[in-house]
């Protein structure tokens, strides 16, 4: 172990095992919420290419969230109580990710995973790095698929801003997604935001990467002849205050939460089987 690398998952401080958490929790609940959000839009989506492509993210981002999870689970909590038990209240995802899709809006699923891929883009550069060893191990896989991900709404939004009518609607999606967006990069814990870049979790401040992804987003989209609502200084809107992370959430959560965990309830489940293997575990 190098000198400023963090040990292992026993042998952390009480403090170094409350910061990895704060990191890894809004990780990990963003990445689950999303999947979910997706899974609304199978057999619905324009095509049957983009039908499967969404379905396949969708599985992506759940698999993502279960490495980020698996750390988790190494500090005593189940998956149980991670996900199908744990408080709605306690779940520190941007409530960017739990909005519903507008019915029907194809321009909404295609803005939002954009908007979202390139964040993640930039947050899991900040993480190659990281102290933590665990968190790196997962960034490769994560980054690749991503990747993928954000080449397949680029091209979705490119195609349908081509059209009048679809770019005002990615016009409308903007308006009303671009505010919500930028609580991506609000701290899970405030008060361990310091703590994260003072271990050397993160290499950059969440508010450096939120600057490079306004410099990424915004011109991507005025070159499509959609504006994002940042004023000419770059003044940026107000973050909503139902935000999510360390603020509360919108009144779209508690249904969708209802909505995850009914199978489980219903099922009088009292444990998860684990649907994905710990990569550290691979043979």
């Amino acid at each position: 172990m190098t000198a400023n690398q963090l040990p292992g998952p026993d042998e952390l401080t009480e403090r170094e095992r409350k910061t990895v958490e704060a990191l890894v929790f809004g990780l990990a609940d963003d990445e689950f919420v999303l999947a979910e959000r997706y899974t609304e839009w199978q057999v619905r989506a324009p095509t049957l290419e983009s039908d499967l492509a969404l379905s396949n993210i969708a599985q992506d981002e759940l698999g993502h969230a279960r490495l980020w999870y698996d750390l988790l689970e190494e500090f005593g909590y189940t998956e149980s109580e991670l996900l199908f038990e744990r408080d709605p209240a306690e779940f520190t995802h941007a409530a960017f990710v739990e909005l519903p899709f507008e019915e029907g809006d194809w321009a909404d699923a295609v803005l939002r995973g954009y908007l979202y891929d390139t964040a993640e883009q930039l947050r899991l550069g900040a993480l190659e790095d990281a102290s933590y060893p665990r968190i790196t191990d997962r960034i490769g896989k994560i980054t690749e698929e991503e990747s993928y991900h954000r080449e397949h709404a680029q091209n979705w939004l490119e195609r349908l801003c081509d059209d009048p009518e679809g770019r005002e609607n990615v016009q409308a999606a903007t308006d009303r997604l671009f505010p919500h967006a930028l609580a991506l990069f609000e701290p899970v814990d405030p008060d361990r935001e310091a703590a994260i870049q003072e271990l050397g979790l993160r290499s950059e401040p969440l508010a450096d990467l939120r600057e490079q992804w306004c410099a990424i987003t915004v011109p991507f989209l005025d070159s499509l002849g959609v504006r994002a609502p940042v004023s000419e200084d770059g003044t940026l809107p107000e973050l909503p205050d139902d935000h999510g992370r360390s603020s509360a959430h919108t009144g779209h959560w508690p249904a969708l939460h209802e909505e995850l965990t009914r199978t489980y309830r219903e099922l009088d489940r009292t444990d998860t089987p684990t649907i994905t293997s710990d990569p550290d575990h691979a043979q």
